[in-house]
């Protein structure tokens, strides 16, 4: 039979003094928390029978911060991705005994949006969502900020100027990035088309703004059509790409801006041979990577969800300690791309 871990053992596990392993057991006098986290994580190392109780004595000693986050489209497997990301962010949050919860808007509607936001209120230290931009949500985040509630806003920038921080994709490059890689990868003159979920996801205005400006600056020769609004959804987009393709015989290309790209995807299958008419999404799912693996998709342009999610909590912990409030600004990563040979 194994020997039972010591407390000797213990404390060379961790570098300190049997005292100072008997003080972080029993409470005895005050220990740093830094000696006190080195502790807790040689006793889960080694397998100490009273790690659990280390840990207890030790969760009192970080500071406490409970993040709401607000997202939408809770079907979608980019949002459940999104959930498990922010659940395990708070998770390996340093410092902090960090918590989130997690409540979806039933619609794209702004006054779901602030219902949401505010239920949550009551129960968190800051919040976040990835809302869509209206007076409505700008005057929540406003009386959430008055009450000492810090707002982020993930992915689209809502409430700017009111809001604490941005964290997510330069829109304006991810927009000219598409248009880069469809412009690259077409060969003949032709219609390219552009999808956005809604007219109030400033983000997805963004990205059309730069993919235009960059198709008149370097494909002058390619016509860029009205764009389409889908509402981010699989059969709106679906129904929209077999008319695009049923009219424009010389459509070359397509950018779906925001969410929907399912319908693209099973509509190009449908009518057209992969690579006939490039496609260019936002987000890794499961059906984009089917569509690049098909090369039906000519890129997926990715939010790093773990790097927003960690820091997320970065950041509101940061805000939390400080003595004045940091100033309003925005807070890039730089998007993760793949192509059919990377994935």
């Amino acid at each position: 039979m194994a020997r039972r871990p010591t407390i000797p053992d213990l404390a060379e596990a961790a570098g300190v003094s049997v005292t100072t392993v008997d003080r972080v057991l029993n409470g005895r006098a005050k220990v740093r928390e830094e000696t006190a986290r080195k502790v807790y994580e040689a006793a889960q190392r080694i397998g100490y029978h009273a790690a659990g109780l280390i840990g207890q004595r030790l969760l009192p000693v970080l500071p406490e911060l409970t993040v709401g986050v607000v997202l939408h489209k809770e079907r979608q497997a980019f949002y459940q991705a999104f959930r498990a990301e922010l659940e395990a962010a708070a998770q390996r949050a340093q410092g902090v005994h960090a918590r989130v919860r997690i409540a979806f808007s039933p619609s794209q509607a702004p006054q779901d949006f602030v219902a949401q936001f505010e239920a949550l209120a009551p129960r968190v230290d800051v919040m976040a969502g990835t809302a869509v931009s209206h007076v409505a949500v700008s005057d929540c985040v406003a009386r959430l900020q008055e009450q000492g509630i810090a707002c982020y806003a993930l992915l689209n920038d809502f409430a700017q100027g009111i809001r604490q921080s941005y964290i997510g994709l330069n829109n304006l490059k991810v927009g000219r990035i598409a248009a880069h890689m469809i412009l690259k990868s077409v060969h003949k003159e032709g219609k390219i088309a552009v999808f956005v979920g809604g007219y109030r996801w400033h983000g997805h205005e963004l990205r059309e703004a730069g993919f235009r400006s960059y198709m008149r600056e370097y494909g002058p020769r390619m016509t860029v059509l009205d764009t389409l609004v889908n509402l981010e959804t699989r059969q709106l987009t679906y129904e929209a790409t077999l008319d695009l393709l049923d009219r424009h015989r010389d459509l070359r290309g397509i950018y779906c801006a925001g969410g929907g790209m399912e319908g693209a995807i099973a509509a190009l299958r449908e009518a057209r041979a992969p690579g006939e008419v490039e496609l260019v999404v936002n987000e890794l799912t499961p059906e984009s990577r089917l569509g690049l693996a098909d090369r039906y998709v000519a890129m997926a342009i990715a939010t790093p969800l773990q790097r927003v999610c960690d820091d997320l909590m970065g950041l509101a912990l940061s805000g939390q300690q400080r003595d004045t409030a940091p100033v309003p600004g925005q807070h890039f990563l730089r998007p993760d791309l793949y192509l059919p040979e990377s994935i």
